[in-house]
């Protein structure tokens, strides 16, 4: 590693919810490990001089730490990944998202597996899901029980594409992914997706069971905006055609992963994709009957309907809904142990 640059950039794509900024920056620095810069890059949203003025009295308490761009237009959501990016000075990138937090301890983990291993392209979190306060954990999303390293090629980017879909909490190493930088999938709000697949290639993934970020339930989407957003996108919700955007974009990144570079793994994460495919249905259960079939046709019409557990989720969740299917996914997990197939994986 170089010595003469920070480790890690921890890098804040700002949109609104200025009003959580405070406790994700707290978080941050509440971190014991202080090899790291904060780079935020404000999205021209509504509540840019609240996001500056929290930045700036942040500035003033810590000389040297922050650095902070406001972009002149809305670049949207992968666009602004990939200027953080490019702004990024560290070795490794640590996103988090604007209403998140950093759990106490992740700076060093990652520090720590660096250390450990040679050539990491990825470090692949475990995380939380909190309400209201971050003592409120109401879920835990774990790989493994014990660190796993995965052999760059195909054998990372088929484990760790999909588990890439999380924002807060992706450690990429930053030179790989800016050489990897594109405009291609603006809009599939999953480029880093594309980083995953494009830094894998040449470098390994690390799995950890520590719990990196604890990620807020309930807040709303923010997309819809950008020039690459707009049509695609409701600003507040998910709608049907939102998530077969989100979804078939990232079916696209895989895709083109083949057709460029020649490695094959698309039948590989559509499975997995078909497995664990309650969260691109969960805020959909809602629908009536007739339009929920047509969100479930065209699904199945990507390549998910060969394999049964798509239907077993597609059928199952909406004939429970959300809060039950929930209640038996957290009794399994009590009483069994966590469920491999029907539990959550955001």
């Amino acid at each position: 590693m170089n010595q003469s640059r920070k480790l890690f950039s921890v890098c804040i794509p700002a949109y609104n919810r200025a009003h959580h900024l405070p406790a994700l920056l707290d978080s941050i620095l509440a971190q014991e490990f202080n090899d790291y810069e904060i780079v935020i890059s404000e999205d021209s949203s509504p509540e840019r001089s609240r996001i500056a003025a929290v930045v700036r009295e942040y500035s003033l308490r810590h000389a040297g730490l922050f650095r902070y761009f406001e972009n002149p237009e809305n670049l949207g959501y992968d666009g602004n990944i990939r200027n953080l990016v490019a702004k990024a000075s560290g070795e490794f990138c640590f996103f988090m998202g604007n209403d998140d937090l950093m759990n106490p301890g992740a700076l060093e983990t990652c520090a720590s597996i660096l250390q450990r291993y040679g050539e990491v392209g990825l470090i692949l979190k475990s995380y939380g899901i909190f309400e209201g306060t971050p003592g409120h954990v109401i879920q835990e999303i774990r790989w493994f029980k014990q660190e796993k390293k995965f052999a760059a090629g195909p054998t990372a980017i088929r484990f760790a594409f999909r588990r890439s879909g999380v924002i807060s909490g992706y450690v990429v190493h930053r030179d790989s992914a800016n050489g990897a930088a594109i405009d291609t999938f603006d809009g599939t709000l999953f480029y880093q997706m594309h980083l995953t697949a494009s830094v894998l290639i040449h470098k390994s993934a690390v799995c950890t069971p520590k719990v990196l970020v604890l990620c807020r339930a309930g807040e709303l989407p923010d997309f819809g905006s950008s020039s690459k957003e707009k049509g695609k996108y409701v600003p507040g919700k998910y709608t049907p055609q939102a998530r077969l955007t989100m979804l078939g974009g990232a079916l696209a990144i895989i895709r083109n992963l083949k057709e460029t570079k020649g490695i094959d793994v698309v039948d590989d994460v559509i499975h997995d994709y078909a497995n664990y495919f309650y969260p691109y249905i969960r805020d959909q259960l809602n629908l009536p009957l007739r339009e929920y079939y047509g969100l479930y046709r065209a699904y199945g019409r990507m390549g998910f309907a060969r394999y049964p557990l798509f239907h077993v989720h597609c059928c199952l969740d909406y004939l429970l809904g959300e809060r039950r299917f929930d209640a038996l996914t957290n009794f399994v997990r009590r009483h069994l142990g966590r469920s491999p197939r029907l539990g959550h994986s955001y």
